[in-house]
């Protein structure tokens, strides 16, 4: 289908209704439709398996399945089943079910690594959670994070130092200092700066790249040393590294790790999980003072905890993480290869580990475009493939993936006429996608 014949008249009604009653159109920044190219921001009907609908009546292959949390593809049946067992049983209760620790105890087992676990709803709650108790422990007030990880929370420790800043106090986000992934230089260099004054260091264990050899082991042995707690923030490489995390997979340990993500196919689940002797402080068992650790309303909404292990039992049972590490191989082999066939292979770039594949989209100077990105969106979308990123689900099978490397060669098709002419504009149908972190709207 040509783009100039694409349109989404339902969908685009249903954005102005969502602009009008839902700040920003959506309840996530990375959903809003300034992420798509203008009037092309398909809202979802419905999905099943690695497909979704939009009310307009057109069929996607979805990649990035909810921003990586759908990793076993929608409406899971096995999932779907746990989750309506619990819902005739009551969902939530003035104490706690035997479900709470039925989930905990699949949950450490699954992750071996960890001595305690906490429930809750999203990753943000986690991430802080995490944050206030190293602080806690350590008597110590300043937060290290990787600065070259895009996201950690909605909490004003993180997001006070990005561009959307407003209504954060500086006193807050000066408390918050940075360090470059992969260089253990540096971050030796920011402890000896803030001696004694930083309480942890949080990162996500892997990203686009591998660690380098050494440097997970090398920040354990930093943290140790300079006595501060270290965090992985495993949201992301929880089950899609290995079952274990990317802290089984790499075999560092951790002193706390949140998970979230992949961990209830969708339904709303995210842990916390750690050291005994940390994670305790947030218990009634020790004489110390007492952590305000988590304690959510819905933190142990049965049906979430149901849909969490049988999630952990799936990907154990049916080897979830390396079905999604053949796919995400396949899908980069087809789509390296077409865009190399268009002569496009130095600006339509895959990158990551193969079950969590992310696009660049480079100009003819070879840096990130926006512009470009938009041209390439557009052509995917026309193409029945939504895909803000490659990232896999295991639903998927060899006919999608054939069938989005297709559309990916037309784009790249068009892509290459962009390129000689050096101007995108006449192929974006409007407005470029625009960065979630900006200062201005």
């Amino acid at each position: 289908m040509d783009t100039e014949e694409f349109f989404l008249p339902r969908s685009g009604a249903a954005n102005e209704r969502l602009h009008a009653l839902v700040p920003g159109g959506a309840h996530t920044y990375a959903k809003g439709d300034d992420q798509y190219p203008e009037n092309l921001a398909p809202v979802i009907s419905h999905g099943r398996g690695a497909h979704v609908w939009d009310v307009d009546g057109n069929r996607y292959i979805e990649y990035g399945s909810g921003l990586r949390s759908v990793s076993l593809g929608h409406a899971h049946p096995r999932v779907n089943e746990a989750v309506r067992r619990e819902l005739d049983r009551g969902t939530n209760f003035v104490r706690p079910s035997m479900m709470e620790l039925e989930a905990a105890e699949r949950f450490l087992a699954t992750v071996p690594t960890a001595e305690m676990v906490k429930f809750t709803k999203n990753g943000s709650d986690a991430t802080t959670a995490a944050v206030r108790l190293a602080r806690a422990v350590t008597g110590r007030s300043r937060v290290a994070i990787c600065g070259d990880h895009p996201f950690f929370s909605v909490d004003d420790w993180f997001i006070g130092t990005t561009p959307m800043s407003a209504g954060i106090p500086t006193t807050t986000s000066e408390l918050t200092v940075a360090f470059p992934y992969g260089d253990l230089a540096a971050t030796e260099e920011l402890l000896t700066r803030y001696q004694d004054e930083i309480a942890c260091l949080i990162l996500e264990p892997a990203g686009h790249t591998e660690p380098p050899p050494g440097y997970l082991a090398g920040l354990r042995e930093l943290a140790d040393r300079y006595g501060c707690v270290l965090i992985f923030d495993e949201m992301i490489t929880g089950f899609r590294w290995s079952e274990a995390g990317a802290q089984g997979l790499y075999g560092v340990v951790p002193d706390l790790s949140t998970f979230g993500k992949a961990l209830g196919n969708g339904f709303a689940v995210s842990a916390l999980a750690g050291r005994r002797e940390l994670m305790e402080r947030g218990g009634l068992r020790h004489s110390g003072d007492r952590v305000f650790l988590l304690s959510t309303t819905h933190g142990a909404e049965t049906h979430s905890l149901a849909a969490a292990m049988a999630v952990q039992a799936t990907y154990a049972e049916e080897g979830i993480t390396a079905r999604l590490h053949a796919l995400g191989e396949r899908l980069a082999a087809g789509v390296r290869e077409a865009a190399a066939g268009m002569g496009v292979a130095d600006h339509v770039l895959v990158r990551g580990r193969a079950s969590n594949l992310v696009f660049a989209t480079l100009d003819e100077n070879g840096r990130p475009s926006q512009p470009y990105r938009t041209l390439f969106l557009r052509r995917l979308l026309a193409g029945g493939v939504l895909a803000p990123s490659f990232v896999v689900s295991s639903a998927l099978d060899d006919a999608d993936i054939d069938q989005t490397v297709d559309v990916v060669a037309q784009a790249c098709a068009v892509y290459r006429k962009a390129l000689d002419a050096a101007d995108p504009t006449p192929w974006l149908g409007g407005r470029p996608v625009k960065p979630v972190f900006r200062r201005l709207a």
